[in-house]
């Protein structure tokens, strides 16, 4: 384990110390998943245009720039652009970080209904290597812990947390930064007290795991949900609130070691996602980089602006960069909804 290398890249997916932050790509989405998105959209999901959607999207002004790493899906690691130039060749060149997200996503955990456990610890070392040699220089798993009457039990939330201390103890063995992502989800209407009491626990009981498993904490980076109410709950929290809910979230349970903390944006819109992010950082310093690892949050309206058509690509990427610069915007702490304009 080069520990030296393994930091060097968690500091630099935050760009922690740079006056200027960035943040995280999350275009992980598996076949299944781009294919709903893309039938909202009227598109049909096929090889040529999952590559047609990805090339916008990687070889905009924003990967570089405002992105510090993409966390790209099997399929994607390995495809090229239309001109032949592999996707991962596209990343470097821009200054980014290739990524990989490595689990194989959620199973119901046995005798525990309305829960889950996360797939893919078998053979994950072996994987690891391959995904290395194609250029990866970091890697995601996802574990999710649902909200609900009696849920999540603590063995579910034990499950999850040795799994992700599991995938990121291989990870560092294979020279690769995890990144380590225990969701809350926001379904329910559970208000924000109890999304806090959840997450407590969570997070409480990730890093016991990782430390458990020797984990080098400089060398990771944490993905998680920011402390907001179920998208059912009747009262949507204001991004102040969000804001020192989560902060205060953080303070109790991440140690200094972690450089880089980049949220989920869950079910929030693009706005949402954008404005809790800065309220975050208008708190002041804190002893990590907070910034962002956005799917939905960056590509929503991109996706949508490029409906299957080469003719609005253009168009697409300017709407890309235009929601790129707003988080990095927020991750100083600097963004308002005058400048959405």
């Amino acid at each position: 384990m080069d520990r030296d290398q393994l930091s060097a890249v968690a500091i630099a997916l935050g760009a922690a110390g740079d006056g200027f932050r960035k943040g995280v790509l999350a275009a992980d989405e598996s076949t299944g998943t781009i294919g709903k998105r893309f039938e909202a959209i009227g598109v049909e999901s096929s090889l040529e245009t999952r590559r047609d959607y990805r090339e916008i999207l990687l070889r905009s002004e924003a990967i570089g720039a405002q992105i510090s790493g993409v966390i790209l899906y099997d399929e994607t690691l390995r495809q090229s652009a239309a001109d032949g130039t592999s996707f991962v060749e596209i990343i470097e060149a821009a200054g980014a970080f290739p990524g990989i997200k490595v689990d194989r996503g959620l199973a119901p955990l046995p005798g525990f209904p309305g829960e889950s456990i996360t797939q893919g610890l078998d053979g994950l070392a072996g994987r690891l290597a391959e995904y290395r040699k194609l250029g990866a220089r970091f890697t995601k798993w996802r574990a999710v812990i649902d909200v609900g009457p009696g849920v999540p039990s603590d063995h579910a939330i034990a499950a999850n947390a040795q799994a992700l201390a599991r995938f990121a103890a291989h990870c560092h063995s294979a020279d690769l930064v995890p990144i380590v992502e225990p969701e809350v989800l926001m379904d329910g209407d559970h208000d924000l007290a109890h999304c806090y009491a959840v997450s407590k626990r969570t997070l409480t009981r990730v890093f016991y795991e990782l430390n458990e498993a020797r984990v080098f904490l400089e060398g990771i980076v944490l993905k998680p949900n920011m402390v907001v109410p179920g998208l059912k709950h009747i009262r949507k929290a204001e991004p102040e609130e969000v804001a020192r809910a989560t902060l205060r979230l953080l303070c109790n349970c991440v140690p200094a070691a972690v450089p880089t903390i980049a949220f989920l944006s869950g079910g929030q819109n693009e706005i949402e996602a954008t404005a809790n992010l800065d309220a975050l950082n208008k708190l002041g310093p804190s002893p990590w980089a907070l910034t962002f690892s956005f799917g939905r949050a960056l590509q929503s309206t991109a996706q949508k602006t490029w409906a299957g058509r080469s003719v609005n690509a253009t168009a697409a990427q300017r709407a890309f960069e235009h929601r790129a610069l707003m988080n990095v915007l927020a991750a100083r702490g600097r963004w308002s909804q005058d400048l959405e304009a």
